[in-house]
């Protein structure tokens, strides 16, 4: 048996390896493909990548203010304000913030840029309480300390087919949940050398390692919200194909920095039909194997 002063020791050993386990998480959930810089660029019209090597930002620039679509890590903020200023545009003109989903590697760095910008916040009713406690109610990540974020408040929350405008710009919101249970994509069309663009900002319904399909205490209906997710985008059709992550739509097989302007790069229809099906695959799989092991 453990004597009194050698049962606090034991606890407090326990306690160090635990906290020392999820250090090492908290370094595992950050990539270097996240982190890394990129040359900014112009994608098509009035829509520019100002992200990192792999983690989406994008700005789309109208007359009467710019909107701001995922604001990386924290300390990616520098990052994208300098590469706003290097394709000619300020922090200060952005009016509207909004992000695919409310994970940290997307919206850690968003209290800072509206700290910084006096923007509004749009989300989703769902993502907008992941955005308001920094993160600590998601099902997958809550309490992971390396997934942990700045709370930030929401000034308006979105829903599915609404429109969000701004100088002359009409985005619409297509609820996808799953990744997070407010995740959700934006399309909008861009007129370019005479002719129009459908533009989609997807969010791809990826599911995150650790995560539980069948019977999920956290998310009861996480298979209906997959399920539903992969039927709608497969009924959006869309010319221009961008995502969350670069690799998602191979932007860096489409994209080398120094290439001429050419917004037909990223047209590619095929492609994200292509990865709605796989990654629709990947969970029927999951799904199959999930109920053959209960």
């Amino acid at each position: 048996m453990y004597t009194g002063s050698a049962m606090i020791f034991r606890l407090i050993l326990v306690s160090l390896l635990a906290c020392s386990a999820r250090a090492q998480l908290a370094q595992t959930l950050v990539t270097k493909a996240w982190t890394d810089p990129f040359p900014p660029f112009r994608i098509i019209g009035n829509v520019y990548w100002v992200g990192t090597y792999d983690l989406s930002s994008y700005l789309i620039v109208t007359p009467q203010g710019d909107i701001l679509i995922n604001t990386g890590l924290a300390d990616s903020v520098p990052q994208i304000r300098a590469n706003i200023a290097t394709v000619g545009f300020k922090v200060s003109d952005i009016k509207i913030l909004m992000a695919t989903h409310a994970h940290w590697d997307h919206v850690a760095g968003m209290a800072e840029m509206k700290r910084i910008t006096g923007a509004r916040l749009l989300a989703t009713e769902a993502d907008a309480v992941l955005l308001e406690d920094g993160g600590k109610s998601d099902f997958r990540w809550g309490g992971d300390p390396g997934a942990a974020f700045a709370p930030v408040k929401v000034d308006q929350k979105i829903k599915d087919g609404e429109k969000v405008r701004l100088g002359g710009m009409e985005l619409t919101v297509h609820h996808h949940p799953g990744h997070t249970k407010g995740a959700a994509s934006f399309s909008f069309n861009v007129e370019e050398n005479g002719r129009t663009y459908r533009v989609l900002i997807a969010n791809p319904g990826a599911i995150n390692a650790g995560v539980v399909l069948r019977n999920n205490p956290k998310y009861p209906h996480i298979v209906e919200d997959y399920a539903r997710t992969f039927h709608d985008q497969k009924e959006l059709t869309t010319d221009i194909f961008l995502a969350s992550h670069a690799g998602q739509f191979r932007m860096h097989d489409k994209y080398k920095p120094g290439d001429p302007y050419n917004p037909d790069r990223f047209v590619d229809p095929q492609g994200y039909r292509a990865s709605v099906e796989r990654l629709e695959k990947i969970y029927l799989d999951q799904l199959d194997r999930e109920m053959k092991s209960k």
